[in-house]
C-alpha cells in the first residue's frame, strides 16, 4: 500500500507542476499578444493623431488663406483636405465648419470697414459738392455780368474746370450711396448729352447725331441728371480708352416700343472678355461692390452707373463692338422714363441736334406718253388725277426696271444732249434752241 501511495503521489505532483507549467506558458502568451495589441492600437493612434495634425496645419496655412483670397475674387480656387482618409469623418465637418465660420467672420469684418470707408468719403463728398456748386453759381453770374472779352473767356475755362471736379465727385457720391446731387427738370434728350459732354476734357472729340423723329423727346426730371451721369461716365471712358486724334461718335435713337438709346462708339482697344464681364457685372447693380474690390486707385465709373441703375430703371450694356472695332456703348431708357416736351414753351438748347429729317419718297419721272399727261407741244394743260383713281399702265411703268425706251427716242434725246454741250462750249446757239425760239 506504501509504494502503491507513493507512485500516485509522485504521478500527481508530476501532473500538477506540468499544468502549473502549462498554465505560466499560457499566460505569458497571453500577455506579449496583449503588449502587442496595446503596441499596435498605440501606433494607429499616433498616425492617426499625426493625420489630424496635419490636416489641421493644412487648414491653418493653406485653406484659409486661400478662402480669403477666393472672398476677393473668385478666380483663386479653394482646396480641400490633404488626407482622403479623412472624408466623412467628424474631424473633417470640424475642419469644414471651422472653414465657413472663418469666411464668415472675414465678410463681416471686411462689410464693417468698408461701411466705414463709405461712410466717411461720403461725408467729404456732399461737402465737396455742395461749394462746388457755389462756385458754379458764383462763375455763372461772373459771366453774365462780365464785359471783358479775355476775362469772360477765362470764367468759361474756370467753370469748365469745376464741371470736371463736379463730375469727379459727383462719381464717388453716387458709389457711396449719395444720391446725385442735382434735381432736373423734364429735359430734352438732345440736351441731356449735350450738357454730359460739356464736363469731359476732350469734349471736342465727341460728335452728336439725331436720328431721333421728333424734337418732343424728353427724359423725366428724376431720372434726367442719374442718366446725364451715366453718360457722362461713358464717353469719358470712350475718350480715355482711344488716341486723342480719333473721335467718339454718338447717335440718340429711337426704337418701335416707346423706348430711346443713346448709342455711344468708339476707336479705342476694345475690352477683353473678363473685363467685359466684369464690366457687365456691374453695370448690372444687382450686387453691392466693395470699394477695396474696385482696384487702387479705386475705378468708380461702372460702379457708379451700376448703383444708378438699380435706383431708376434703365439699363446700360457695353458687350458689343462697335464699326471702328472699339466698344459699342448703349443706354436704354425705357418707356416709363421718357415724356414729350413741347418744343415751343421749352425749345431745344441751340448746341443740341436737330431730329434727322424724314426720309423722302422716291420720286418716279413722268413720261409724255400717260394718260392725262399733257405733252408740252400740244398746248394743253396738264389734267391732275383724283385721289385713288387708277391710271392704265402705271403700275407696269412704275416699277423699277420696266419697259426702255425705244431707241429712236433715246438716240435723239442722245443727239440733243451732245448738241446742248457742244453750243455751250463754243457760245453758239444751236439747232434745238433756234428751233424753240421760232
Amino acid at each position: 500500500m506504501t509504494a502503491i501511495h507513493e507512485v500516485a503521489i509522485a504521478a500527481l505532483s508530476g501532473t500538477t507542476v506540468g499544468g502549473v507549467t502549462a498554465a505560466v506558458a499560457l499566460m505569458a502568451r497571453s500577455r506579449r499578444a496583449l503588449s502587442r495589441s496595446h503596441a499596435e492600437g498605440r501606433a494607429a493612434a499616433e498616425a492617426e493623431e499625426q493625420r489630424r495634425n496635419e490636416a489641421l496645419q493644412h487648414l491653418v496655412n493653406v485653406r484659409l488663406p486661400s478662402q480669403a483670397l477666393h472672398l476677393r475674387s473668385t478666380h483663386y480656387p479653394v482646396p480641400g483636405l490633404m488626407d482622403t482618409s479623412l472624408f466623412g469623418t467628424e474631424f473633417a465637418a470640424l475642419l469644414d465648419s471651422l472653414q465657413e465660420l472663418f469666411a464668415r467672420a472675414v465678410l463681416e469684418e471686411r462689410q464693417r470697414v468698408d461701411a466705414a470707408a463709405r461712410a466717411a468719403l461720403r461725408g467729404a463728398c456732399m461737402e465737396i459738392q455742395a461749394k462746388s456748386y457755389q462756385l458754379q453759381t458764383d462763375l455763372d453770374t461772373l459771366q453774365q455780368t462780365c464785359e471783358d472779352d479775355e476775362t469772360l473767356q477765362n470764367y468759361f475755362r474756370l467753370d469748365h474746370v469745376n464741371e470736371q471736379l463736379v463730375r469727379l465727385v459727383q462719381k464717388a457720391a453716387i458709389v457711396t450711396g449719395s444720391w446725385p446731387g442735382l434735381v432736373r427738370p423734364d429735359t430734352h434728350l438732345p440736351d441731356l448729352v449735350t450738357g454730359a459732354t460739356s464736363r469731359l476734357h476732350g469734349f471736342e472729340r465727341i460728335h452728336l447725331h439725331s436720328k431721333l423723329r421728333t424734337d418732343t423727346i424728353g427724359v423725366v426730371g428724376r431720372a434726367a441728371e442719374p442718366i446725364a451721369v451715366a453718360c457722362t461716365e461713358l464717353l469719358a471712358n470712350a475718350l480715355e480708352s482711344s488716341r486723342a486724334d480719333l473721335s467718339v461718335e454718338v447717335t440718340l435713337l429711337q426704337t418701335d416700343n416707346g423706348a430711346v438709346c443713346i448709342q455711344i462708339d468708339d476707336a479705342g482697344k476694345g475690352m477683353t472678355t473678363e473685363e467685359a464681364s466684369r464690366a457687365a457685372q456691374l453695370l448690372a447693380g444687382r450686387q453691392q461692390v466693395l470699394l477695396t474690390e474696385l482696384g487702387d486707385p479705386p475705378a468708380l465709373g461702372f460702379a457708379a452707373i451700376g448703383q444708378l441703375v438699380a435706383d431708376n430703371g434703365f439699363q446700360v450694356t457695353v458687350d458689343q463692338a462697335s464699326p471702328y472695332s472699339g466698344v459699342r456703348a448703349i443706354i436704354t431708357i425705357p418707356p416709363a422714363l421718357v415724356t414729350s416736351i413741347d418744343p415751343h414753351t421749352a425749345p431745344l438748347s441751340a448746341m443740341s441736334p436737330l431730329p434727322a429729317p424724314a426720309p423722302r419718297a422716291p420720286r418716279r419721272a413722268i413720261t409724255s406718253d400717260e394718260p392725262g399727261v399733257a405733252s408740252p407741244d400740244s398746248g394743253a394743260l396738264p389734267q391732275r388725277h383724283r385721289r385713288g383713281r387708277r391710271v392704265p399702265g402705271l403700275e407696269e411703268r412704275a416699277v423699277p426696271g420696266g419697259r426702255p425706251p425705244e431707241p429712236e427716242q433715246a438716240r435723239n434725246t442722245w443727239d440733243a444732249f451732245e448738241q446742248g454741250i457742244a453750243a455751250g462750249r463754243s457760245g453758239t446757239p444751236s439747232d434745238i434752241r433756234n428751233e424753240d425760239r421760232t
